[in-house]
């Protein structure tokens, strides 16, 4: 089968240039089958076409790479690290066009949500849960930052969409509508407001509410605000540059009382009862939208979009 070659572990002469992908692809197969003639049937070619490529990548490499019999053919000992060495090669190349499949279609990649809400429940955890079950293969990146920051963050593309409270526009982005949550009152146990439920917002007139500095304080002002408009129906705001665990921390401890969204609800602090707010008979709702640069042409940042428009219908705002 091939005069021109020798079986044994030698170089062979005449070497040429013409080695490609489908020589290390025979080479493999007619190393697992053991037979030229199961390689080629299983390859559904020429047992002849077969062995022209083999000596084709023997003479390229320089060196015998199976000893041939009529018992088959079997790998000499330098062909066999020649072949360790080409099934390592076919294998990342099959991972890396796999990947490349992936990710072009936005089944695999990086997406990087920004956000300043709690993921320990509530409908951003349950969405998140959604895309990583369904595009397991999309590494998520969590950027929790105020909301001033993700605007900038979302214009140099370090996040690809953003989702925090309020319809306000971000600049040069698009908006959807996604769900909204309930604005419910932390109290200290034994606070006068705690056997009253659910409360009102003129229930808050004298108290002491303590808000954040950072997000979502502003909107919980601006909430505060558009709920009682004149000043003397308000509670006295007192702002602390700390986080809304620390601002907890500070009601258990009798210093006010405090607002939160519901998600953020935890029974981790000791000490503190929430009251659901009401307005009109009905709960006060906060609501959260996703924010995306129409520019952003990553693909599972499509799909994590389709996966938001599938649990919460509505249409895009597009700015």
């Amino acid at each position: 089968m091939g005069n021109d070659l020798k079986n044994t572990d030698g170089p062979v002469r005449g070497r040429s240039s013409a080695l490609t992908l489908e020589h290390l692809r025979y080479a493999v197969s007619a190393a697992d089958h053991g037979s030229f003639r199961r390689t080629a049937n299983a390859l559904f070619l020429q047992q002849s076409t077969l062995s022209r490529r083999i000596r084709e990548l023997e003479h390229s490499i320089g060196m015998t790479v199976f000893v041939r019999s009529s018992g088959g053919v079997r790998a000499t000992r330098t062909g066999r690290e020649f072949l360790r060495a080409a099934r390592s090669i076919l294998e990342q190349l099959d991972a890396l066009l796999t990947t490349a499949h992936s990710t072009g279609r936005g089944e695999a990649g990086r997406l990087a949500i920004g956000f300043y809400t709690s993921l320990s429940a509530g409908n951003l955890r349950a969405s998140l849960l959604d895309i990583g079950q369904r595009f397991p293969q999309i590494e998520i990146e969590m950027v929790e930052s105020s909301r001033a920051r993700l605007v900038a963050a979302l214009r140099n593309g370090i996040v690809d969409v953003a989702i925090v409270i309020g319809a306000d526009p971000l600049p040069d982005c698009n908006a959807q509508s996604l769900w909204s949550e309930r604005v419910v009152v932390a109290l200290s146990e034994g606070h006068r407001l705690a056997d009253k439920d659910p409360l009102c917002w003129t229930d808050l007139r004298e108290e002491r509410l303590l808000l954040t500095r950072r997000d979502p304080g502003s909107q919980f002002q601006d909430l505060l605000v558009s709920k009682l408009p004149s000043p003397t129906d308000r509670p006295k705001i007192v702002l602390h540059d700390v986080s809304r665990g620390s601002l907890r921390n500070l009601v258990s401890a009798g210093f006010g009382i405090t607002l939160v969204i519901e998600a953020s609800v935890s029974t981790n602090f000791g000490g503190l009862v929430y009251r659901e707010l009401r307005d009109t008979g009905e709960p006060t709702r906060m609501s959260y939208f996703a924010h995306w640069r129409p520019d952003n042409e990553n693909p599972a940042l499509a799909h994590f979009l389709k996966i938001l428009s599938e649990r919460y219908p509505s249409p895009t705002i597009a700015t």
